[in-house]
């Protein structure tokens, strides 16, 4: 105990020492959250890559404890294939975090994760049983195996998924590993006492910069890094647990994220949505849409944790199944009354959803042409065609507005922008101009002329290209949730097709480069 006291004390002393030293490096390589995003809820540019400070506090405590010669250093040995487990994957993980600065694809993301996945099971960590309540455990025999895959990844990106306030992430992890520190005490579990000692150190030596106005972001590298150790140290601990409701221990413990997981691939595939595009729906959403600040509904969502993590530890003391049920019963209600409030239980969708679903449908199949078209565009004309004709006849917006950042020129350095339909006379200092701060998207912005813009940043394989912006002249003071992702669907394509133009213009000049040295005739300057 004294062993983790140190590990925890040290853990948190790296973090908050380190985190500031990150912070200036992302400043300096531009490794910034611009809040471009629809569904990001800050105004400014933050650093995104606190994960790193995370990952090396955790690790620093862990490492001199296994080459010291002592007891603890002695338990890393005897129990060498758990401990590389977790320090082979969880270096894998956060390294497919700072892969990710540059744009991996979900396909990539899913592929790294499924194989770490896999690594730390043939190491050891396993869901070989799940215990049943009204008798034997049933063993999972040749579907542990899945079943382990699909509680790593799936806590892996339940944890990415939840990372949307200041410090929210955080200490949702706080509260879990927490929990899981208590369960490994009262179980005997040196090694995981140990990690999840190491682990709280450093979030909690994090969160000092990281809490609500937050200074830096753990950024992808430390959402998933988290929800990794969490996956893997709820499989140890509960791993050889002959208690009834063994199974909804580790479940309980990372009930938020899981839930909100849940809940947004859920309304997604019933509204006929992808799976995977961001939206501004989650439960933190909600909370803010009840009026709540950002800092409050942080703190209620701890408080959601605090007491899914004291539900979790009474169960590990209660083996009768009667009073579980009543437990889990009384838990069960509490959250069916809570997601009633914030609007995800309804009796009446069933019809409601259908239309949402038809409407949806009926947007991508007008914009699937134009995509299309997009993916054949060699000039910037036919690209600003395209815009303009999916402006007017799809989205129905009055006015666009297409900045392009270099013209579409290699070494070219000003901002083309290009426009059609009436124009709006915005306040002084808004014109979107090439310098003007970005803001996030959709904002309505009072203008002396009635009507609403929504900007939207198209954002490349490795930098921001620009923006599109629309503007319509009729009431609305907002878009519908199902138009903004058609928007931001149709954007990600103009960000491709621009980005080709640029390559194919940067594979012509370098062509005629070399051409006009094989000949001895000089290009005129550009």
């Amino acid at each position: 105990m004294r062993t983790a006291a140190v590990a925890f004390i040290l853990s948190m002393l790296c973090a908050a020492l380190l985190t500031p030293i990150v912070r200036r490096l992302a400043h300096r390589f531009g490794a910034l959250d611009h809040a471009l995003s629809a569904r990001k809820i800050h105004g400014q540019a933050v650093p995104r890559l606190g994960g790193i400070a995370i990952v090396i506090a955790f690790y620093s405590p862990l490492l001199g404890l296994f080459f010291a010669q002592s007891a603890v250093g002695d338990i890393l040995g005897r129990e060498r294939y758990f401990a590389l487990g977790l320090f082979l994957g969880g270096l894998m993980i956060a390294a497919l975090g700072i892969y990710d600065l540059r744009g991996a694809g979900a396909g990539k993301k899913f592929a790294v994760q499924f194989l770490v996945a896999g690594i730390v099971y043939f190491l050891g960590f396993r869901i070989d049983v799940i215990a049943n309540p009204f008798g034997d455990a049933v063993s999972l025999g040749w579907a542990a195996l899945p079943f382990t895959l699909l509680w790593v990844v799936g806590v892996i990106n339940a944890m990415n998924l939840i990372d949307g306030l200041d410090g929210l992430a955080g200490g949702v992890a706080l509260v879990a590993v927490s929990a899981i520190f208590l369960v490994s005490l009262q179980r005997g579990q040196p090694l995981m006492i140990l990690f999840c000692a190491s682990l709280g150190g450093a979030i909690l030596g994090f969160l000092f910069y990281n809490f609500s106005p937050a200074s830096i972001f753990m950024g992808d590298t430390g959402s998933m890094f988290l929800g990794f150790v969490l996956a893997t140290s709820s499989i140890r601990t509960n791993q050889k647990s002959s208690t009834t409701v063994a199974v909804l221990i580790p479940i309980l413990i990372l009930g938020l994220p899981i839930l909100d997981t849940v809940l947004a691939l859920s309304r997604r595939a019933v509204r006929g949505r992808p799976l995977f595009r961001a939206d501004k729906e989650h439960i933190h959403h909600r909370l803010l849409g009840l009026g709540l600040t950002h800092r409050q509904a942080v703190l209620v969502l701890y408080a959601m944790c605090l007491v899914l993590g004291a539900i979790a530890l009474v169960l590990t003391y209660v083996n009768s199944a009667v009073l579980s049920f009543i437990l889990l019963a009384t838990l069960a209600g509490s959250l069916f009354l809570f997601l009633r409030h914030l609007g995800y239980i309804r009796f009446e969708v069933s019809h409601l959803l259908s239309d949402q679903r038809r409407r949806n449908r009926a947007l991508r199949v007008a914009v699937r042409p134009y995509a299309e078209r997009l993916r054949r565009v060699t000039k910037i004309d036919e690209l600003w065609d395209v815009v303009c004709q999916v402006s007017s006849g799809v989205f129905q917006a009055s006015s666009v507005r297409l900045e392009l950042a270099g013209g579409g020129q290699p070494g070219e350095r000003s901002t083309t922008v290009l426009t059609n339909g009436p124009s709006l006379s915005f306040a002084a200092g808004d014109d979107g101009g090439e310098d003007a701060t970005p803001t996030p998207t959709p904002t309505p912005t009072p203008t002396p002329t009635p009507g609403f813009r929504a900007r939207f940043c198209l954002i490349g394989t490795r930098r921001e290209e620009g923006s599109v912006q629309f503007v319509w002249l009729d009431a609305r003071t907002s878009l519908e949730r199902d138009i903004e992702i058609a928007i931001e669907v149709f954007c990600d394509n103009v960000a491709e097709a621009y980005e080709r133009i640029r390559a194919h213009a940067r594979t012509t000049t370098r062509h005629s480069a070399s051409e006009s040295v094989t000949t001895g005739f000089d290009l005129p300057p550009n």
